[in-house]
């Protein structure tokens, strides 16, 4: 197999550039007569080269521009990089270091390895050479190579080398797999070809011929191993587009086995083989093109070798690569999408080229083995009542190429099938199943065994979201279900949300199976003791695959949600009942993580109301656990236990009311039971002691506070009486909430909230929300949750301490507040690209007690410090403050009275209070 020099095709325009001739020539002008070896030579070459790899660049990327073509982009930077390296080559060996008569040993070959090797470069890639001599190194050989890569390090290029005789060349190879890897794909630059020749002829007959299955196995294994470091999913919102799953290295390893096995030298030779159909070539070619567009592009965008589309990236891409807006998407959502739906394709001709080896394999046992061991089994045994299946070697595989063709059911049959048994598919099977994608049309969708199967598959808790994301990869899924369809390889341009849209409600899906099968108890206990009190835990599942269904319209997604349900629902066979159930809960999803997360859950409106809208105790029950599905399938770290706390304080406080027990309790009865308990827990006090400090607290403390935090403040205002102190503080690592508690205990001052805001802030906390009560001895004590920083808990509560001396140190004004407070932070950096629109809604109707202020918009570090330094110079009394950040979205809910203890009812002033907290929000100086 030769290992074919790399050409631009013929008919694609080459850009113009610097020959090496026309460097060298022009180098030697400059020169006027002065000595090649002179240190203004090398000079003159150096300014030279520069010159003309700028010119290149500058060139490639207006070509970029405008044509939008990736692949040839990458060709011609490659061109221009060959030129440059082999003009300084020329300069080396004709005028620095000439020999007159070389003997065998001063011969060198220089050839392009790894992505150089391919000829194609990015504007940030690393040029890698290989230097090929024909035993050992000589001085003049050594020269000659310092040479060379002491001028490309000039240059600013990254340069990875080997110098290796043939010999080393092939025990090197046979020994590493990277290194056998960059020598197939050699090509030769410059220098002695015949030596070039040779390396390629023995790798060739001494490696490549006997090694074909080992090269496989270790290219796959390789490939599944840098899948798993990226994240396993090729639909994370910030994908790696060189190393992430479906990007160029993914194509890269099916060209290095198909030019190793199938002895692929080019493109078209894919089709030639049986590898691939011509129309899988051309998605092939686009998807590379595409991919080589974004890198280069991103190169352009950052001057350095970034391979990861990160955020504040993504929109000047989509600009440069001419994504508009459209209803209900922006330009940057559309151009992700593009990406996404490029790295299924990928993913598509993955499964249709490993079929195709394990068809050259078949007739090969041995073969066939070592490439899949993990695969190797019974040969095929048949499946009892299925014709048209069988097992291969322990996969499901089809009996014919027809049996689609001849019963379109069977492509949602298999499925079922692969279900039913727990089969893996045979990589034949799927490469049938993705060319036979045209038969899923109308009657296909209204057929109603092909439904009853889709249904069936969808609530199997033991194979729901394997089988699910296996029909999403192989386009069934979207063709089945056309509203499914248009939110594939959908990204919603957010910090909070980290894979594609589909991606999330296949994973959502994918937790309510879980804990259907015993998983989970630890960090979602509440919803294991709801089990098996619920009906209809079946529709959870049907809800969660629809309830971010209508994402990407221009309309609520949850009401446009429930209108698809209520269609899809009857499609798939449920009655008008679980329908409605399931309807309910799509348009219905976001309100229980918006009511626990932003409202006071002590406040008796706040469980009144949330139970008019539930009215059931199943309904109740099955959204807990939607709710729990949803938030912990958004991505890593976005559940937490103090979440579930939230949740399961709703679910407690909801759930007498939609089963008619609460109302029997008074007000008065809730705070002297509260009393009592606190007093069981206070074991060595007097009764007198008790009585005491229990006077000191007005009744919304005792209607408000956690049990367990009633105790933890007792025992610390005790303290502090005990030793005179009238400032203290506590600290609480919870483990399983992922939150740190500080509580304080300080003379009450207009300003506190904000103060221990801006002290947090200073100490790079960031508080997801806030207890403050006043005391009637003019003391204050507060509770503040913050999100854990650190795995140790040692580390929280150094963190913790600090935050209550700044603020003991602000308050005594040994410290001050920087104005400028978060201006120059990492995260208000991050989040330049994003746009949130900004509100602050002021309520009467939400709390009996409070006027309650609800202020959305762009997060930033100190936010909250200045919001509550306004509330508090508005002459406003925060009573509880509910903080929630998603992802670049804040979401701040304060409870507040005026200095008297009443609500804001006066229009004019409600219309104050908004205004002043929209010019905190749109103050943009604060955040740049």
């Amino acid at each position: 197999m030769p290992i074919a020099d790399a050409k631009a095709p013929a008919n694609e325009t080459v850009f113009a550039f610097d020959s090496a001739e026309e460097i060298v020539a022009s180098v030697l002008e400059e020169l006027d007569g002065a000595s090649p070896t002179s240190s203004s030579a090398r000079a003159h070459l150096l300014a030279r080269i520069k010159t003309a790899l700028a010119r290149a660049r500058a060139t490639a990327e207006a070509e970029l521009l405008r044509t939008r073509r990736g692949t040839k982009c990458a060709r011609q930077l490659c061109m221009a990089q060959d030129e440059i390296i082999r003009a300084i080559h020329q300069f080396a060996t004709e005028y620095v270091y000439p020999e007159a008569n070389p003997s065998e040993a001063e011969a060198v070959a220089l050839a392009a390895v790894g992505g150089y090797g391919r000829a194609t470069l990015a504007p940030g890639s690393d040029i890698d050479l290989l230097f090929i001599l024909p035993y050992k190194q000589t001085p003049w050989g050594e020269q000659v190579t310092e040479y060379i890569l002491y001028m490309l390090w000039d240059l600013g290029q990254k340069v990875g080398h080997a110098v290796r005789s043939v010999d080393d060349c092939l025990r090197m190879s046979k020994a590493d797999m990277t290194v056998r890897t960059a020598t197939l794909e050699a090509r030769f630059l410059t220098g002695d070809r015949n030596l070039f020749d040779k390396m390629v002829t023995r790798f060739q007959a001494e490696i490549v011929t006997k090694t074909g299955p080992e090269f496989i196995a270790a290219k796959l294994a390789e490939r599944d191993d840098r899948h798993k470091q990226m994240g396993n999913s090729r639909y994370v919102v910030e994908p790696n587009i060189k190393d992430g799953k479906g990007g160029l290295r993914d194509l890269n390893t099916l060209f290095w086995i198909g030019k190793y096995f199938f002895h692929i030298a080019s493109g078209s030779d894919f089709v030639e083989k049986g590898v691939l159909s011509r129309a899988e070539l051309r998605t092939f070619e686009r998807a590379e093109d595409f991919l080589w567009a974004v890198r280069c592009n991103l190169h352009f965008v950052t001057h350095r070798a970034d391979e990861k589309l990160t955020f504040d990236l993504q929109p000047d891409l989509s600009e440069r690569m001419g994504y508009a807006e459209r209803p209900g998407m922006l330009g940057v959502e559309r151009f992700m999408k593009h990406y996404f739906l490029v790295a299924k394709d990928v993913g598509d001709l993955t499964r249709i080229f490993c079929a195709s080896i394990e068809m050259s394999l078949k007739a090969k046992p041995a073969m066939f083995e070592r490439v899949f061991a993990g695969w190797a089994g019974t040969r095929s045994r048949k499946i009892r009542g299925e014709t048209d299946f069988f097992i291969d070697r322990g996969r499901l595989n089809v009996t014919s190429p027809d049996v689609f063709a001849a019963d379109p059911v069977n492509l949602i049959k298999i499925f079922w099938v692969s279900s039913r048994e727990d089969l893996l598919f045979h990589p034949d099977a799927l490469k049938h199943l993705t060319r036979s994608l045209p038969l899923i049309n109308r009657e296909l969708r209204n057929n109603e065994t092909a439904n009853r199967y889709f249904r069936d598959i969808l609530t199997t808790p033991k194979t729901v979201e394997r089988v699910l994301r296996r029909m999403n990869e192989s386009g069934v899924l979207g063709r089945f279900v056309p509203e499914f369809g248009r939110i594939v390889a959908l990204m919603q341009f957010n910090m909070y949300h980290h894979y594609t849209v589909d991606e999330h409600l296949i994973r959502a899906v994918g937790v309510m199976a879980e804990i259907l099968n015993g998983g989970l108890k630890k960090e979602l206990p509440l919803t294991h003791e709801l089990l098996p009190q619920l009906s209809g835990l079946h529709l959870v599942f049907i809800a969660l695959f629809l309830h971010d269904i209508a994402k990407g319209r221009d309309e609520d997604h949850s009401l446009a949600g429930a209108r698809i349900a209520r269609k899809f629902c009857p499609r798939i066979g449920l009655n008008a009942a679980e329908t409605d159930t399931v309807a309910w809960l799509v348009r219905y999803h976001l309100t229980m993580s918006e009511v626990a997360q932003a409202r006071d859950i002590q406040d008796p409106e706040t469980a009144q109301s949330f139970a008019e809208l539930v009215q059931s105790p199943n309904r109740l029950g099955l959204l807990m656990i939607l709710t729990a599905c949803d938030i912990r399938a958004v991505g890593p770290g976005v559940w937490t236990g103090w979440k579930g706390t939230l949740l399961r304080a709703l679910y407690f406080a909801t759930e007498p009311l939609v089963s008619g027990g609460h109302s029997q309790v008074s007000q008065a009865d809730r705070i002297d039971a509260a009393k009592t308990a606190l007093a069981e827990r206070l074991v060595g006090w007097s009764p007198e002691d008790i009585a005491a400090y229990q006077a000191r607290h007005y009744a919304p403390y005792w209607l408000r506070a956690e049990a367990d935090l009633q105790v933890t403040h007792a025992r610390m205002i005790h303290d502090a009486d005990e030793t005179g102190r009238s400032f203290a503080g506590t600290v609480d690592v919870k483990g399983f909430e992922s939150i740190t508690e500080v509580t304080f205990y300080t003379p009450d001052h207009p300003r506190l909230l904000s103060v221990i805001a801006g002290a947090c802030t200073m100490c790079d906390a960031s508080i997801i929300g806030a207890q403050i009560f006043s005391m009637r001895d003019g003391q204050a004590l507060d509770t503040f949750r913050l999100r854990r920083a650190f795995p140790s808990d040692e580390d929280e509560k150094v963190r913790a301490h600090r935050i209550i001396d700044s603020v003991r140190d602000l308050l005594q004004g040994k410290k001050r507040i920087p104005a400028d407070l978060g201006r120059d932070s990492r995260l208000n950096r991050r989040l330049k690209p994003f746009h949130v629109p900004s509100d602050v809604y002021v309520s009467n109707s939400l709390s009996g007690k409070f006027t309650v202020i609800e202020v959305t918009g762009l997060d930033r570090t100190g936010l909250l410090h200045h919001l509550t330094r306004e509330i508090s110079d508005l002459n406003l009394t925060i009573g509880s403050a509910h903080i929630s950040t998603f992802g670049e979205k804040v979401v701040d809910v304060f409870y507040v009275t005026d200095l008297t203890g009443y609500k804001i009812e006066a229009k004019a002033r409600e219309k104050k209070i908004r205004d002043r907290l929209m010019q905190v929000l749109d103050n943009r100086a604060a955040a740049e």
